[in-house]
């Protein structure tokens, strides 16, 4: 079978539907049934993803080991702190494979995007910077949140709080594409301007 591209609601559908049994399992049967059925369909959605795409990409594969790990750890050991801890440990390897690239002068962030839209050299830079900050910010809200909150709070604050807030450091960082934006007329110039 060839590959297909998804959509972009089928992807959105496809990513968001882990977190969204997460929150209802939850509600119904409490952190170790909500952690199990995470697990099983965090890895159909990757299945799914590939048998359209024929690919996985990096951070998906990252996320997968780091699921397997934490959610294993929680219902081996009973232990809802390891699932807790999965966000943190998560987005603090983002955070630490981004700003890794930026020392290595590799803006990494273009292996996610670049399908997308171009940039120039300067632009991958700085919005490699921007999400590297953004998902060090995220663990540390982690560690704040599940530390200091119910197990059930913060379970609708994985979903009604890093997803809006997800969503909005995405949108915010429009101006910085069409500002740094590269095509074939103006190839791999910046547009002077201060960030």
């Amino acid at each position: 079978m060839n590959a297909r591209k998804l959509g972009a609601v089928p992807k959105l559908l496809i990513d968001l539907g882990p977190l969204l049994v997460f929150f209802i399992v939850n509600g119904m049967a409490g952190i170790f049934w909500a952690t199990g059925a995470f697990m099983a369909a965090f890895f159909v959605s990757m299945g799914v993803g590939y048998w359209f795409e024929r690919k996985l990409e990096p951070m998906p594969l990252f996320t997968g080991l780091i699921v397997l790990v934490f959610g294993g750890l929680t219902l081996y050991l009973h232990d809802e702190t390891f699932i807790k801890l999965k966000p943190t440990i998560l987005y603090g390897g983002f955070s630490l494979v981004l700003f890794g690239g930026l020392i290595a002068k590799r803006p990494l962030i273009r292996l996610l995007f670049e399908q997308l839209f171009r940039l120039t050299e300067e632009g991958w830079t700085k919005l490699t910077r921007r999400w590297a900050i953004f998902f060090a910010v995220l663990a540390v809200l982690n560690e704040i949140v599940w530390r200091s909150v119910s197990t059930d709070t913060w379970v609708a604050f994985k979903v009604w709080g890093f997803l809006p807030l997800t969503f909005a450091f995405t949108l915010a960082q429009s101006g910085l594409i069409t500002r740094y934006a590269s095509g074939p007329g103006n190839s791999d110039e910046v547009r002077p301007k201060a960030e």
